[in-house]
């Protein structure tokens, strides 16, 4: 008889992170598809082009550092930034833009640092910040929702013409910010598109990635503290400072919830495990960061949707929320925290 020795590990998992980069891209197409329904092949390719360019950056610095450009990308790091970046991005963007935004991505925002996971900012929400301030108007053009025909949606992309009257309009959280002293329903009877909650096309399209969502979490991609905490705390906050239906209001929680980008950003990229927090606590802690931010920056900021600038901020406090949530390994006793050195 016969008996073949093999190292170990002798127990495979395949949750490697080519698997796991696959189900995440799984499960945003439908939030995709919705978005390509409200506004045509826009976002469909924003998602393309930014990925194939998040893939051309990435191998132009992989092969500077004289790296092997085919085993890196075979993880498809880069394909999930591109695609979080494009779905993050206003429909039919302009070409270039969404270059520049991928470009800084995964040149700072990933590679500037080591490569996967070694950067300290989540990489597309990086690109997405320095676009929003380098370039305000093409970033807050948002088209209205079934308006846009392919040939305009290309002129515009590729060709730089301007949105004609009509085939644009402020999105349901810009509306909400710069008309305060309107009541809600004032605000509504004016606003084309209004659903049961927010903006028919925003709250369908974030119940689609709410679902995309669930279905990581079913699958073990990560955890539930993250997002449960971004969303607990935005829930909270806006419940607290909601005012009701007066020209005070801030909007309901619910309203918040199915706005804007809160459901990608809750499931899709505050659980990035490279630049969030890595302990339970810490990935609870860093959620409700956020979303206390989204909150205040929505509400007093001069942004109408602060997922990104949140993101960032809390990525900056994740290594310091590690520390003062590192569970006590066994056998040892609890560490102090604090910033007393002495004695170490």
């Amino acid at each position: 008889m016969f008996l073949s020795q093999v190292t170990s590990p002798h127990v495979v998992r395949h949750d490697h992170t080519r698997n796991i980069m696959r189900r995440v891209i799984l499960a945003t197409v439908p939030g995709l598809l919705l978005s390509c329904w409200f506004f045509g092949l826009g976002p469909l390719l924003n998602v393309l082009l930014c990925s194939l360019f998040a893939i051309g950056f990435e191998s132009l610095i992989l092969k500077l550092r004289q790296r092997p450009v085919g085993f890196y990308l075979k993880d498809y790091s880069a394909l999930v930034t591109g695609v979080l970046l494009g779905l993050a991005l206003p429909p039919w963007a302009p070409w270039w833009l969404l270059m520049v935004a991928s470009g800084f991505a995964m040149v700072f925002g990933k590679q500037l640092f080591g490569g996967l996971g070694q950067n300290p900012f989540n990489p597309a929400m990086l690109g997405y910040v320095v676009v929003l301030v380098s370039f305000p108007v093409d970033m807050t053009s948002w088209p209205a929702a079934h308006s846009v025909t392919t040939a305009g949606g290309l002129a515009h992309m590729f060709g730089g013409a301007p949105w004609p009257d009509g085939w644009s309009q402020a999105t349901v959280l810009d509306t909400l910010k710069n008309n305060p002293g309107l009541t809600l329903d004032e605000l509504w009877s004016g606003y084309n598109g209004f659903g049961w909650l927010s903006s028919l096309d925003s709250e369908l399209v974030n119940l689609a990635f709410l679902l995309g969502g669930l279905w990581l979490l079913y699958k073990k991609v990560y955890s539930w503290h993250a997002p449960v905490g971004m969303l607990a705390a935005l829930f909270v906050m806006s419940l607290m400072f909601w005012g009701g239906s007066g020209s005070e209001s801030h909007g309901s929680p619910l309203f918040h919830l199915f706005s804007g980008a809160t459901m990608l950003g809750a499931f899709f990229i505050v659980t990035d495990p490279v630049s969030s927090a890595t302990s339970t606590r810490g990935r609870l802690l860093f959620g409700i960061g956020v979303g206390v931010l989204v909150y205040i920056i929505r509400s007093w900021g001069g942004y109408p949707d602060a997922i990104a600038f949140s993101v960032l901020l809390m990525n900056l406090c994740a290594p310091t929320l590690d520390y003062f949530t590192r569970p006590r390994s066994y056998g040892h006793d609890k560490a102090k925290r604090g910033f007393n050195t002495e004695g170490q």
